[in-house]
């Protein structure tokens, strides 16, 4: 099978080019390195991928409509999967425009490269974000997510909404998957994870925000991926049940899914840096803060639907998953 993937350079994308290489796939992957974070860590997980046999990598920016239209037209991709984006709740409170750029027109690129090439499948990435304001837990993907406190999720949301348009208006199989708190080796120096690790080391304060009382659902890097690829391989099809007097948000007439792709045991923030701490040998200097603006207390993923269509089953637990970064970190970093 031939695969487009976006932001192949980035934590998730490298995993599951990987992932996709591994079982024999062709592969190409997609990045613009841009300087967000360190480029060279990006550099490295590229390195990873590169001399594999079946990839080759594509630096192109997802704005660029032509570049992004001759990339489609030349390599005919079966299956895309789009996991580049402008990442960060936070930091969209200060550069709004390049979550549009990438998050929006780029995605809108992707579509219209779909769309004109055949693409059997457009799998890409949401984020458990777009459920805002709502408190019902777990987060299902049939329940409305219309208030979104970021831009950041305002514009995945924004990419669910024009997927389902491309799937209503040109039959294009897409399906949206909802991440929960992705962490794990190689990822980004933007994380809590990565922040804390770095810091605690350095012998710095770390900063606990809603004083370290909301919980998140954590989930492995590799598990991740083993559901992205499942998932690329179960192709959208219509819901012959839909109703428009009742809409499911998860389904639809056109072949159209979503699914929230989590850990679906929630962990409190305190013990993850707790697990943390027992990992480096070392304890955190904690400074408490309020939580910030964009944040939600709690994530809790229902991934029922996932697990019943792909046999999505995440097995890493936190302790594991922590002690696999730290000892990553330590060898990247030799510290």
């Amino acid at each position: 099978m031939k695969v487009l993937v976006t932001g192949a350079a980035g934590f998730i994308g490298s995993f599951v080019t990987q992932r996709f290489l591994e079982r024999g796939d062709e592969v190409v992957g997609l990045d613009n390195l841009n300087d967000y974070y360190d480029p060279a860590l990006k550099l490295a997980r590229l390195a990873r991928l590169e001399g594999r046999r079946g990839f080759r990598f594509a630096r192109l920016d997802l704005a660029d409509a032509s570049g992004m239209a001759t990339l489609f037209a030349q390599e005919k991709f079966q299956r895309v999967v789009h996991l580049a984006a402008q990442a960060g709740v936070r930091y969209s409170l200060k550069d709004p425009h390049s979550y549009i750029n990438s998050n929006v027109l780029g995605t809108l690129n992707v579509l219209e490269g779909c769309r004109h090439n055949a693409v059997q499948h457009l799998v890409y990435a949401s984020t458990s974000s777009v459920y805002g304001a709502s408190t019902r837990m777990p987060y299902s993907e049939h329940e409305p997510a219309s208030h979104p406190l970021s831009l950041y999720a305002a514009s995945k949301r924004s990419c669910e909404l024009m997927a389902h348009s491309y799937a209503a208006l040109f039959g294009l199989p897409s399906t949206g998957l909802r991440f929960f708190t992705v962490y794990g080796p190689w990822g980004r120096p933007d994380m809590a994870l990565f922040l804390f690790t770095r810091a605690i080391l350095e012998g710095k304060p770390i900063e606990v925000f809603n004083n370290g009382h909301h919980q998140r659902d954590f989930t492995y890097v590799e598990d991740i991926a083993e559901g992205v690829v499942r998932a690329t391989d179960h192709i959208a099809t219509a819901n012959a049940a839909w109703d428009g007097a009742a809409p499911d948000p998860a389904t639809s007439r056109a072949p159209f899914r979503i699914y929230n792709i989590g850990n679906h045991r929630p962990i409190e923030l305190l013990r993850y840096i707790e697990v943390l701490e027992d990992c480096l040998g070392a304890k955190a200097v904690r400074v408490m803060k309020p939580l910030q603006p964009g944040d939600v207390p709690d994530t809790c993923a229902d991934v029922t639907e996932l697990a019943a269509a792909v046999g999505y089953r995440p097995a890493t637990p936190v302790e594991v998953g922590i002690r696999n970064f730290v000892e990553w970190f330590r060898e990247y970093y030799r510290c």
